[in-house]
């Protein structure tokens, strides 16, 4: 038995929140080439959602080529969703893009329609998330809320708290993912998360421990009431991310047999 999300999000035939786990591969190339070849791969693994992580584009801060690279994206990869992400320096950024530059690359990818969910962290100023929120919903997409601690685990009642205010602040999807220093962390990440569903966090939830400790909660997400985990096809985007195939094949053992 799941911790199904009262409400789910569908994109064509993805349904997130529902019955299954959900891998998601992000792409994390430099240049268009190394994009190309980076999609190509995660392709041949079949992942169920791709996330191009565009703060580590070299020449994506020009919105010009943003939209020329998201167009060429799309034409790729068809009709599996995409997320969209221009991550903060202050939250695992790999770039330091403005805010503002940040808000010019996300508004202009909305409005292009090749992408189907935004990802912006709770942590942006509230006119900055009313901004994306309201030509998100403009545009029939998604939003990701996400909070990131590279550093630790907070307390249980801090990442409850957290997903909650993702939801209260517009998120069709609520995201955590946090540090571990032992494996109670761990541990304590999947009891929030699990709480937060009993507790009526009705839209999907994405709860992540990170690193080589936290990689049972990628795993075992669906288990605490998770919908969504990440791999990697190539180059991980943060610490403990496994390779999709490995987790293909756990996640088929897990809940398929």
């Amino acid at each position: 038995m799941y911790l199904e999300s009262d409400l789910k999000v569908t994109i064509g035939n993805t349904v997130i929140g529902g019955t299954d786990l959900l891998i998601c591969i992000p792409l994390v190339a430099t240049d268009k080439a190394r994009l190309r070849k980076e999609t190509q791969n995660a392709m041949r693994n079949h992942p169920d959602l791709l996330e191009w992580r565009v703060d580590a584009f070299n020449s994506a801060i020009d919105r010009n080529t943003c939209l020329d690279t998201l167009a060429t994206l799309r034409e790729g990869i068809g009709d599996i969703p995409l997320i969209f992400t221009c991550r903060s320096y202050a939250e695992g950024g790999l770039a330091n893009i403005s805010a503002d530059k940040r808000e010019e690359l996300i508004l202009a990818a909305i409005q292009s329609g090749y992408v189907d969910v935004i990802d912006i962290e709770l942590s942006n100023d509230e006119v900055f998330i009313h901004n994306i929120q309201k030509a998100v919903k403009h545009s029939s997409l998604a939003m990701i809320l996400s909070y990131h601690n590279f550093k630790s685990t907070p307390e249980p009642v801090f990442i409850i708290d957290t997903l909650f205010q993702a939801r209260d602040m517009g998120a069709d999807i609520a995201k955590v993912a946090v540090m571990p220093q032992d494996f109670e962390d761990v541990l304590a990440l999947m009891g929030a998360a699990i709480k937060a569903r009993k507790d009526g966090l009705k839209i999907p939830m994405i709860a992540i421990s990170m690193g080589t400790l936290g990689s049972l909660s990628r795993l075992a997400a669906k288990r605490f009431g998770a919908d969504i985990t990440f791999a990697s096809s190539d180059t991980p985007s943060a610490p403990g991310q496994t390779k999709i195939r490995l987790l293909q094949q756990a996640i088929n053992t897990l809940y398929h047999s």
